[in-house]
């Protein structure tokens, strides 16, 4: 950072008849440091003065993965559930191989069984709205893997259905704690430089857990019993969750804004730093994260919840965007798909449970290696192209199945389930490079600082509420009108969407937080070019 410029006067005279330059004293504006602009996946979560000295080290790129990996579990295991239910249900409904007498569930109790986790995220996330932050970010870490744990392994000995309703919610109470604390933890804790690759790769591990749980499915569904071992094997990783949440910090800026005190936030910090921490750096970078609480810290008998700030004209229309996005990729009808895919796949002509959930994996590998494509992309294409472009496809694809599972295309009939096929895959593949990880991206970058926590709850409880609303009534929809006329009307509510993005979702890439939140100062533009 340089200093402020000496201007040089016009030429003066000195005594003897010289010509000299006289320096001009800096002006007080110019002494001030330039107003700093944040980048939103990259830039420290607290501010650092222009002119300070910058002794913070270099990444220990080890420690930096395990502040990653250990949180992300809990990611992964949201993943999983929706891998695991796919063949969890056909096993639980198959009158040989489900090992019970209640295997001939109606549309409505299979949906129960599928959403039953949606409906534990849905309170989980509610829940973590009011206490998460008292609880802390490792702590909710903590309870999420006990949650997990314990659903999973009653899911595994469940004695009847409504166990299993039970256990599955007691799951999903551990993904509304997990959501809601981990990218937290992840934002809080990781080195500035790593930030942005561990942002990016979040919807991946979620994506590895949707391929871990097909894979689990496709090892057992042939067993007897087997959905009881696609549901008890969560337990593995959610021990993993809890023996690495045990052993990692707490967030050094969460222990600052609890009140713990610096000395505790300094031990927490001096850790995350890694090898390459010293007493310097983590002095420098605890004196900001002091100032920048101090900062943010709420006024005496402001709303606790922030509902009045949020309610403001000003944030309504990224409110809309954030909700809408949240919305609209639950609607369209892919995430719940998921749950159901092996019993789709069976639907569509692969009739037995192996053929089904084999071709259920592949899906999933497919899915993982296009939300690669959506990381590798984002920042060069831009995020509007991508949700314009995937969400069309997303559409073609889902007309392409109406008109296939309806036999209205002209082709043989033993070549309607690899029809169907292909057009899932595209559909899967629109949706993981358009609505998976866009959507997320948009909702964290266009809420302004002060709502942003607020906001992204809401968003998060539209998720959640619109997932378990889908993937409960999909069953019965799908018994009442077939599986042509439900894509059809996926494919309708996917155009609306489509309108709703063209007309008010701006352009973020490259843009500063400053930047975007400006967007919001001017209400008259209607769709930022």
């Amino acid at each position: 950072m340089t200093g402020p410029t000496i201007r040089i006067r016009s030429p003066a005279r000195s005594p003897h008849g010289l010509p000299r330059a006289m320096p001009e004293k800096p002006s007080f504006a110019a002494l001030q440091p330039p107003r700093q602009a944040f980048d939103v996946e990259t830039a420290p979560l607290v501010p650092r003065r222009p002119d300070a000295p910058k002794p913070l080290p270099d990444p220990d790129w080890a420690f930096a993965s395990l502040l990653f990996l250990f949180p992300a579990l809990g990611g992964f295991l949201f993943g999983y559930d929706i891998g695991a239910s796919s063949g969890a249900i056909v096993s639980m409904t198959s009158p040989t191989l489900s090992g019970t007498d209640w295997y001939a569930l109606s549309p409505l109790l299979t949906g129960l069984v599928v959403s039953s986790s949606l409906g534990g995220a849905l309170l989980g996330s509610a829940a973590a709205f009011v206490v998460g932050d008292r609880l802390g970010r490792r702590g909710e870490l903590l309870l999420a893997a006990g949650l997990y744990a314990g659903g999973a392994a009653g899911g595994a000995l469940a004695p009847s259905l409504g166990a299993v309703l039970a256990a599955r919610a007691l799951f999903g109470l551990g993904i509304g704690f997990a959501m809601h604390a981990a990218p937290a933890y992840i934002a809080e804790t990781s080195p500035a430089r790593a930030r942005g690759l561990f942002i990016s790769l979040k919807e991946a591990v979620v994506v590895l857990g949707i391929l871990a749980g097909y894979a689990a499915s496709y090892a057992w569904v042939d067993a007897s019993g087997g959905w009881r071992w696609m549901l008890g094997a969560a337990t593995a990783p959610a021990a993993a969750l809890a023996a690495g949440m045990a052993w990692l910090p707490e967030s050094p800026r969460w222990l600052l804004l609890s009140g713990a005190g610096r000395g505790a936030a300094a031990a927490a910090l001096h850790r995350t730093q890694g090898r390459n921490a010293s007493a310097a750096s983590v002095a420098v970078e605890l004196a900001g994260m002091q100032a920048a609480t101090e900062a943010e810290s709420p006024r005496a008998g402001a709303d606790p919840l922030g509902l009045r700030e949020l309610a403001r004209p000003r944030y309504r229309r990224p409110l809309a965007i954030g909700a809408g996005l949240m919305l609209f990729q639950q609607v369209t009808g892919q995430p719940s798909v998921l749950y159901y895919a092996a019993s789709i796949f069976q639907a569509a002509g692969f009739q037995s449970s192996g053929q089904a959930t084999g071709v259920s994996l592949g899906l999933g590998l497919f899915k993982l290696v296009m939300t690669g494509v959506a990381v590798a992309t984002v920042d060069r294409l831009g995020r509007r192209p991508l949700l314009l472009w995937g969400v069309s496809g997303l559409v073609g694809a889902l007309l392409c199945l109406a008109l296939a599972s309806g036999g209205a295309l002209p082709i043989d009939p033993g070549l309607v389930a690899w029809t169907n096929l292909a057009a899932l895959l595209v559909y899967v593949g629109c949706y993981q490079v358009s609505f998976g990880p866009i959507s997320w991206l948009i909702v964290s970058e266009i809420f302004p600082l002060k709502v942003r926590g607020q906001a992204m709850a809401l968003a998060t409880l539209t998720n959640f509420s619109s997932n378990f609303a889908v993937s409960l009534a999909l069953p019965s929809v799908r018994e009442s009108i077939g599986p042509s006329a439900t894509y059809l009307v996926f494919a309708v509510v996917g155009v609306a969407s489509l309108v709703t993005i063209y007309n008010i979702v701006p352009e973020t890439k490259g843009k500063t937080l400053e930047e975007i939140e400006a967007l919001w100062m001017e209400p008259d533009v209607q769709r930022p070019l």
